[in-house]
């Protein structure tokens, strides 16, 4: 199948699928014209490359995971795990760092919630 047809199939744009190539998670054959040329298992592997974007992977932290569905052992197996743990680590310091920012806004906002208050004209009985 052509470029069109795997973006088609798997929800991803051409121009992602280019730069998947660019980045080694994707490889493709090509015809005499340059054109290139897919097969199923590109499909299967371009929805696995998105399962791990969505996990919030980056492309070069892809690119270190690759290697354990290409040739699966024990040594890349016990790799990519590492490099998963590593991630997840990095994933929860960042939740971490977002929740204390979401604290520090909410105080934020009873601060001027407070200061609004006195803004306001009293209450004509």
């Amino acid at each position: 199948m052509r470029i069109g047809e795997l973006a088609s199939r798997t929800g991803v744009s051409v121009r992602s699928l280019r730069y998947y190539e660019e980045q080694g998670l994707l490889r493709s054959t090509r015809s005499a014209g340059g054109q290139r040329h897919y097969t199923q298992q590109d499909v299967e592997r371009v929805e696995f490359v998105q399962r791990l974007y969505a996990a919030g992977l980056s492309s070069r932290t892809i690119a270190g995971l690759l290697p354990c569905v290409e040739a699966p052992s024990l040594e890349n197996s016990d790799a990519a795990l590492e490099r998963m743990a590593q991630e997840r680590e990095r994933l929860s310091e960042h939740i971490t760092d977002l929740l204390r920012t979401r604290d520090a806004l909410d105080a934020l906002m009873e601060t001027a919630r407070k200061y609004r208050q006195q803004l306001q004209p009293a209450a004509v009985e």
